[in-house]
């Protein structure tokens, strides 16, 4: 295990602060620091992975912008500091609360698959799926989402001029910013791949190959001539022009499929959000091609038919039930979640009360059903990567939860000549064959297969929760597939054990998938709680895996308490995360 999955596991086992203290936000940091307490604010608060972005965001709330425009500013922020997931390249989800309005808003600009792609497109001549094409060529590319998602939102619900918002991006890709740890350590890590391509080494290497170490003034000159081009022109900037030419002929050269019609023809859509309840709060998430919306929602109408809180949190009876709903939901996943603008998504059926108690009822309290005897249900009621998130609220009570991704860590590791930002491998996202699991080892079905144009299926899971009609809480997170359980536990801790936001999303957390049967703990729970789990036939693992590492993704949450005060929880597992407010 390295030095950095030993700090996480050590803060999540032993690190459970709460107090709460009162941020200097003028004050110089340590950039490759963690929070361990909530920050309160009055006026705004940004938190992210990456301290250099939130306080990107924290400026342009200082500024008079709004939520959105803080939320804007971090993300083409986040694609300077944070490349292992912040993007523009990529594409994600982002929840919009305006509270003069009362009205919440679906942006989806995920990935799209381009025309020339097809079903088969990643199968050998035996007809098996090749993981080298579908994740690691440019083939694995989906159109990307980012920059078209990010322009959007600000022009319909911004109130600062693109180019002020951009400011910091650019800043901080121009004049540069020094080497975190965090960053140096993961370059460290996927060298091997991301110097097997020029132009990545070139960007995020010395020119002998070597590291810039912490504190080093790093540099992006290449990407700092594309967010200017996007400050200047729009999304125009990204999807036409000459940050466009060189796209297409990076696909051109490198047996891509990618054209520049395919770039023409990207749209973000705004999709009505969905909204659950439970015990008397709102709960208002993403809606497919988010599959963790639904299955949220789904889960915590299960959930609500048992008294949790008398079970007591994290006991071997609470993670039974949660473990066991966990199952019934991620197998619905395989078969009825895919692009609802090309599959009749049974949304109203997956989160009807009742079909969510005819799954309770076949749920054992005290034995493990193992995954083999749990399928897709035969028939619904009728309806009457690596990747980052964010959130933002400001003084006004708008919020934004946002959540976007290269897929993997760096995306499929190539970058684009002379333009500064690595492509996503989405397309992995889809079921390149029907029931072969992907690289987070999710099974699909015909609803999530390849066609041109579809967005492919994503378990991002940006959500809002609401109490008496009023916004308390934005969250949500990465880790590929276990982003829908991790959200689940945060907005549970706060919903049914009362505890504040960096308690919420401090606390060891649980993970099962359907397949494979394996339920993973984090470090901090019990013996006697993992004893007992696999005394009621639970396959219980702690150790890490390639897909799942030794902790459960990195929950950056913000709550509002009634006074007005807002406060922020950086999620102690992955160093860097801050929370900037004023």
């Amino acid at each position: 295990m390295s030095m950095l999955r030993i700090f996480v596991a050590l803060v999540v086992a032993f690190g459970l602060l709460t107090s709460v203290t009162r941020a200097d936000t003028k004050d110089p940091i340590i950039v490759y620091d963690t929070q361990f307490h909530p920050t309160i604010a009055r006026n705004g608060m940004v938190v992210s992975q990456e301290t250099y972005a939130s306080k990107a965001g924290r400026e342009i709330l200082e500024q008079g912008g709004n939520a959105v425009d803080a939320a804007v500013a971090t993300g083409f922020a986040l694609a300077v500091t944070h490349p292992q997931a912040g993007n523009l390249g990529g594409g994600g989800f982002m929840m919009i609360y305006l509270k003069e309005e009362d009205r919440a808003i679906a942006l989806d600009y995920r990935e799209m698959a381009p025309a020339a792609a097809h079903r088969d497109m990643f199968l050998d001549e035996n007809g098996d799926v090749d993981k080298k094409r579908v994740r690691f060529t440019l083939k694995a590319s989906g159109v990307p989402g980012t920059v078209m998602g990010l322009t959007e939102a600000l022009a319909k619900y911004g109130t600062l001029p693109l180019d002020v918002v951009m400011a910091p991006a650019i800043r901080l890709a121009d004049e540069g910013f020094p080497m975190t740890w965090a960053l140096y350590e993961s370059l460290g890590r996927y060298a091997g791949r991301l110097q097997a391509d020029p132009e990545s080494a070139k960007n995020y290497y010395k020119a002998d190959g070597s590291l810039y170490e912490a504190g080093e003034l790093f540099r992006q000159p290449d990407l700092a001539a594309t967010l200017k081009a996007i400050a200047a022109n729009g999304a125009a900037g990204f999807y036409e022009g000459p940050v466009a030419d060189k796209l297409i002929a990076a696909m051109q050269a490198q047996g891509g499929i990618m054209t520049h019609e395919d770039l023409r023809k990207y749209h973000a859509v705004e999709r009505e959000p969905l909204v659950g309840t439970y015990r008397g709060f709102k709960v208002v998430t993403m809606p497919p091609p988010s599959s963790g919306g639904v299955h949220v929602v789904q889960m915590l109408n299960v959930l609500e038919g048992w008294d949790l809180k008398a079970l007591g949190h994290n006991s071997a009876a609470y993670i039974h039930r949660l473990t066991e709903t966990m199952k019934y939901a991620y197998a619905d996943r395989s078969k009825y979640l895919g692009d609802p603008d090309y599959f009749d998504v049974p949304v109203g059926a997956l989160t009807d009360k009742a079909y969510a108690a005819s799954i309770r009822g076949k749920i054992k309290l005290d034995q493990a059903t193992p995954s083999t005897a749990i399928a897709p249900a035969q028939s619904l009621p009728e309806e009457s990567n690596d990747t980052t998130h964010f959130s933002v609220m400001d003084k006004a009570g708008n919020m934004v939860a946002n959540t976007y991704t290269l897929n993997f860590t760096y995306g499929n590791g190539r970058s684009v000549p002379g333009a500064g930002f690595l492509l996503n491998n989405e397309m992995d996202d889809f079921s390149a064959k029907p029931g072969v699991p992907n690289a987070f080892g999710l099974l699909g079905g015909e609803a999530n297969s390849i066609e041109p144009g579809k967005r492919p299926l994503s378990s991002m899971t940006p959500t809002f929760l609401f109490k008496d009609g009023e916004p308390l809480m934005a969250t949500g997170s990465p880790g590929g597939s276990t982003i829908i359980t991790v959200v689940l536990q945060a907005i549970l801790n706060v919903m049914e054990f009362d505890m504040n936001v960096q308690t919420a999303i401090s606390v060891p957390r649980i993970h099962h998938q359907w397949y494979p049967d394996r339920l993973y703990l984090e470090p901090g729970h019990s013996i006697d709680t993992r004893r007992i789990l696999g005394q009621m036939g639970h396959q219980v693992k702690t150790e890490a895996t390639e897909a799942w590492d030794s902790v459960l993704g990195s929950a950056q949450s913000l709550m509002r308490t009634t006074s007005g005060m807002i406060l922020g929880a950086a999620d102690p597992r992955r160093p860097g995360s801050y929370a900037a407010g004023f």
